[in-house]
C-alpha cells in the first residue's frame, strides 16, 4: 500500500502498490535488462510477476509489481510474501538508483549478490525470512548510504565483515537466526549510529556492552514508533482528469512523484531528490529511512480548518500522525520555517511532539507527530459511549495532563494555542493527555486563524469576547479548557445546544436551580453514590469549571492557578512541578 498524502483531492484511500502511478518515464535500457535478469533466476509459482512484459512498457508507471521508479531508474524492488523462489541475480547491481530491496518472507536461497555493494543509493535491505547461503558479501559494507540490513532467518554462515561494523550510516542490523561464527567486532559494540542490534541464535563469541542489554532492546523496541515523512507528489498534469474520483485513483489512475526525505539528526535538514522537497527532523532517539513510508497506507483520522491528518501505518506496523496543511493559509516559507522551528523544540509530557516538517517543491506543507492509539479526548467522551465506563479518577487525570499542557504552553513556552477542543485533546495508550494543534495560528494567515476562531464558536468553545477582538488570548484559551473540563463533568458535547444555550450556560442554569445532580455524567453519578469524597471533587471542579467559563476575561484563573486547584482537588494524583526535568523548551 502506497501513503499518498500530498493529493489534491479531499478523499484519501490507500492505494496498492501494484497499482500506483509514478512519474511516467519509460525505464531505462539498463534497468530494464536487470529486472529481466533478476525475473529470469525467480520462480514464481504465484504468477506475481507476469506482469513483468518482455517489452518495458509500464515498468515505471505502476504496472509492474512491487517496482517504483523515479525518472526512468528503479528505486524499489518490493516483493515480500510472495512465494517467490530461485536466487538473486548479480545483475542487480545494474539498478545504480535502487534504494530498498525488500524480498522477506519468500524462499529465495543462494548467496548475497555482491554486487548489492556497488549501489551508491541503496539504503535498506530487507531479506529475513528465506534460505539464503554463504556469507555476507564484504562489499555490502561499503555501500554508502546503507542504514538498515536484515538477513535475519537464513541459512547465513561465515563471519560479520568489519567493512560492516565499521559503517557509519547503518542504524538498525539483524543478523540473527544464522549460523555466523567468530568473534563480534569490537567496531560493532562501539558503534555510535546503531539504534537496533540483533546477533542472538549464531555462533558468535564475544559480549554486547550492557546499553545492548534487554532493558536497552525493549526501550528501542517502544521507541520504534517512528517519526518518518516520505512525501509523493501529484502531477498537476493529471488533476484534472482524476480529482474527485477516488475510485479511479484506487484502480491507479492517480500519477505522482516522488521526494527525498532521509534520515537527519535534530534540526538538520536534507534536500534534493526528484521531487525537490525538504525534510527537517527534530530531537528524537529514532532514526529511519524514508523508503519506511514508501508502502504505508494512509487512513484519514480527522479534518479542520488548518488541514487532514492522516494515521500512516508503514509495513512494519509502525504508525505516525501526518497533518497536511491546506494550501494559501500557511505564512511564506521564511517565516513558516521560522516559527516552525521553535514549535518543533518544545517538548512536555502533555504535548503532542512535533517531530519532522516537509516542505513540497509545489508548496506542500506536511507536520509529522507521534500517533496516538487511544484517539482524542471527543472520541473518548462521545463516540465510545455508553459501552466504556470512564471512572472519575480517569477523568481528573485528563483534566490535570490538559491543565500542565495548557500552563506550560502560558507561562513557559509563551505560546496561546487559539483552538483548544476536546479533538485536539489526544489520549496515549496510558490515557494521559497530549494537547495537538498548539502554536498553529503561528504558522498560519489572520484569514486562516479568523476561520478557526469562526469554527470554534460553531463548536461551542470559543471564548464570547473573540466575537469582537478575532485574536485569541490566554484567557480565551481558559474559556476553552473550562468548556472541556464541563464536557469532562456532564458528557455531554459542546456543540450541542439545549433549550438554546450552550454548554456553560446550561450547566450555569441547572446550578443556579440547585439541581446540580442534573449535570454530572451517568458514570460520575455512580462514582458520587459510593464515595462522599467524590461527591465533594465533582462539586469542587465544577465550580472552578464556571470560573473558567465566566463571560467576563478578568475574573477567568490562570492555567498555574487552574492546574494548584485541580491538585488540591484531588491531591492522590502526584503533582508535576513546574520546574520537573521532564518539562523542557529549547
Amino acid at each position: 500500500m502506497l501513503l499518498l498524502l500530498l493529493l489534491h483531492s479531499t478523499v484519501m484511500n490507500p492505494v496498492s502498490c501494484e497499482d500506483d502511478r509514478w512519474d511516467g518515464v519509460v525505464v531505462t535500457e539498463s534497468n530494464f535488462l536487470a529486472l529481466q535478469a533478476f525475473k529470469e533466476e525467480l520462480i514464481d509459482p504465484k504468477g506475481f510477476l507476469r506482469s513483468w512484459n518482455d517489452t518495458g512498457y509500464g515498468a515505471c508507471s505502476g504496472s509492474w509489481n512491487g517496482i517504483k521508479c523515479a525518472k526512468g531508474q528503479v528505486i524499489v524492488i518490493q516483493l515480500p510474501w510472495k512465494g517467490l523462489r530461485g536466487r538473486i541475480t548479480e545483475r542487480i547491481g545494474q539498478l545504480q538508483g535502487l534504494r530498498k530491496l525488500s524480498l522477506h518472507d519468500n524462499r529465495i536461497g543462494g548467496a548475497i549478490p555482491s554486487s548489492l555493494g556497488i549501489l551508491p543509493s541503496l539504503r535498506g535491505i530487507q531479506l529475513f525470512n528465506n534460505m539464503l547461503t554463504g556469507s555476507i558479501p564484504l562489499s555490502i559494507g561499503y555501500c554508502p548510504l546503507l542504514q538498515s540490513l536484515d538477513l535475519s532467518n537464513n541459512f547465513l554462515t561465515g563471519t560479520i565483515p568489519d567493512s560492516i561494523a565499521n559503517s557509519t550510516k547503518i542504524y538498525s542490523l539483524n543478523l540473527s537466526f544464522n549460523s555466523f561464527h567468530g568473534s563480534i567486532p569490537i567496531s560493532l559494540t562501539g558503534s555510535r549510529s546503531l539504534t537496533f542490534l540483533s546477533l542472538q541464535h549464531n555462533n558468535l563469541s564475544g559480549s554486547l556492552p550492557n546499553s545492548w542489554g534487554a532493558g536497552a532492546l525493549l526501550l528501542v523496541l517502544i521507541t520504534l514508533c517512528c517519526i518518518l515523512l516520505f512525501c509523493l507528489i501529484r502531477k498537476r498534469a493529471n488533476s484534472t482528469a482524476d480529482n474527485g474520483k477516488a475510485t479511479r485513483r484506487a484502480a491507479g489512475t492517480t500519477r505522482t512523484e516522488r521526494g527525498v526525505a532521509l534520515p537527519v539528526s535534530s534540526g538538520e535538514v536534507e534536500e534534493g531528490g526528484d521531487a525537490g522537497g525538504k525534510l527537517v527532523h527534530f530531537d528524537g532517539p529514532i532514526k529511519f529511512t524514508a523508503d519506511d513510508l514508501l508502502c504505508a497506507t494512509a487512513e484519514i483520522m480527522g479534518k479542520s480548518t488548518y488541514g487532514t491528518v492522516y494515521k500512516a501505518t508503514m509495513e512494519d506496523g509502525r504508525q505516525v500522525a501526518v497533518k497536511r496543511l491546506r494550501e494559501k493559509i500557511t505564512k511564506s516559507q521564511r517565516e513558516f520555517e521560522s516559527e516552525v522551528c521553535v514549535l518543533g523544540r518544545i517538548r512536555h509530557p502533555n504535548l503532542l511532539a512535533l517531530r519532522a516538517y516537509y516542505l513540497g517543491q509545489k508548496g506542500e506543507k506536511l507536520l509529522v507527530f507521534d500517533y496516538m492509539p487511544r484517539g482524542s479526548l471527543a472520541s473518548f467522551l462521545h463516540v465510545l459511549r455508553p459501552e466504556t465506563y470512564i471512572d472519575w479518577p480517569t477523568r481528573m487525570k485528563i483534566a490535570q495532563g490538559i491543565a500542565r499542557g495548557l500552563f506550560y504552553l502560558h507561562s513557559k513556552a509563551n505560546i496561546i494555542h487559539g483552538n483548544l477542543t476536546s479533538s485536539n485533546v489526544l489520549l496515549d495508550e496510558n490515557t494521559d493527555a497530549k494537547i495537538a494543534d498548539f502554536g498553529l495560528s503561528r504558522l498560519m494567515t489572520a484569514a486562516a486563524n479568523s476561520n478557526v476562531i469562526a469554527t470554534a464558536a460553531a463548536l461551542g468553545y470559543r471564548a464570547p469576547e473573540l466575537s469582537k477582538l478575532k485574536k485569541a488570548n490566554t484567557k480565551s484559551d481558559i474559556y476553552s479548557y473550562g468548556v472541556i473540563l464541563l464536557e469532562i463533568l456532564t458528557g455531554k458535547s459542546p456543540g450541542e445546544t439545549r433549550n438554546g444555550l450552550d454548554l456553560p450556560q446550561w450547566v450555569a442554569s441547572i446550578v443556579k436551580e440547585e439541581w446540580t445532580n442534573e449535570v454530572f455524567d451517568s458514570d460520575l453519578m455512580r462514582d458520587k453514590a459510593s464515595s462522599s469524597t467524590v461527591n465533594d471533587e465533582l462539586l469542587n471542579t465544577l465550580k472552578l469549571a464556571l470560573h473558567c467559563v465566566d463571560p467576563t476575561p478578568s475574573p477567568r484563573p490562570e492555567a498555574h492557578q487552574i492546574l494548584q486547584q485541580l491538585e488540591e482537588i484531588r491531591p492522590e494524583l502526584p503533582p508535576v512541578s513546574p520546574g520537573e526535568e521532564s518539562w523542557h523548551h529549547v
